[in-house]
């Protein structure tokens, strides 16, 4: 295949298919913005590449170009005939139909050799936060992430302490990954076009990350501070042994009236490493 929106087009047509909106199926047919993506990812022949969502396979095409293999998961079966079209001569690539959030990704990704993982795609809107949420719990050890996003998610993700975007998503995400913006994607390079416009981010693995005395405890006492996002510390952690928490937040010139999205991460470890030693 040498792709070209016009013949991924006829393929949808010949096939009759029928976008899904369960499935949030907007489709990439910008054969620039695919080739900047690749570009930027910066993939080469010793990495498998993840795709979520392959649709037509654009995308999974010129990865496919770049990559030692590619392992994608769609879960929508009547994209098939589609993809063996357009892919069929793409030895390296894999397709999964199924849905990738019930997937064991570990068990799937055993009978490969690769030196690094990737996960690069053009994730549904409506799965997303879950997608790389399992990312990270499944601890695939994921190199990098290059995906595109709707852009005021994508905002979430990247969001510094501070910011009103700034969550409990935002630390979780950052804890693990250097988050940047690579590029704006307009709207208008999707079929069918979606509502909002888009944005593609890095997200690559931090070589360290903060200790943690308990890993649950730090992110259960970041979702609950920002439980109700414009109520202060002490409204939000009223069950947690607040003098701890104070005596934590003066050593970074805080007290119990900030709120939540004006903490940075390395205080909210200092605070949760207190509260579980104070417990023993």
């Amino acid at each position: 295949m040498n792709y070209s929106p016009t013949k991924t087009k006829e393929l949808l047509s010949e096939n009759e298919f029928s976008f899904k909106k369960k499935f949030g199926q907007n489709f990439i047919v910008d054969e620039n913005t695919i080739d900047s993506i690749i570009n930027k990812a910066n993939i080469d022949s010793d990495t498998l590449v993840i795709e979520i969502g392959p649709g037509a396979g654009a995308l999974t095409y010129k990865l496919s170009k770049v990559a030692k293999n590619v392992l994608c998961y769609e879960i929508d079966t009547t994209l098939e005939n589609i993809l063996k079209s357009n892919l069929g001569d793409a030895s390296n690539v894999d397709i999964i139909f199924d849905d990738f959030l019930k997937r064991d990704v570990k068990k799937d990704i055993a009978k490969y050799n690769y030196k690094k993982i990737y996960v690069v795609a053009n994730l549904p809107y409506y799965v997303t936060t879950p997608i790389i949420v399992k990312l990270i719990e499944d601890d695939l050890n994921v190199s990098r992430i290059v995906v595109m996003v709707q852009k005021e998610v994508g905002d979430r993700f990247k969001a510094n302490v501070g910011s009103k975007e700034y969550n409990s998503l935002s630390i979780f995400l950052n804890y693990y990954y250097d988050i940047k913006k690579i590029m704006d994607v307009s709207k208008n390079v999707f079929m069918p076009m979606p509502n909002v416009d888009s944005i593609v981010l890095s997200f690559d693995k931090k070589d360290e990350t903060y200790y943690l005395e308990d890993k649950d405890v730090f992110f259960k006492l970041v979702r609950d501070s920002f439980k109700q996002k414009r109520k202060t510390i002490k409204n939000n952690l009223r069950d947690y042994n607040l003098d701890v928490i104070e005596s934590v937040l003066k050593k970074n010139n805080l007290d119990l009236s900030t709120r939540a999205e004006n903490i940075e991460i390395k205080v909210f470890v200092d605070i949760a490493n207190e509260l579980v030693k104070n417990d023993r």
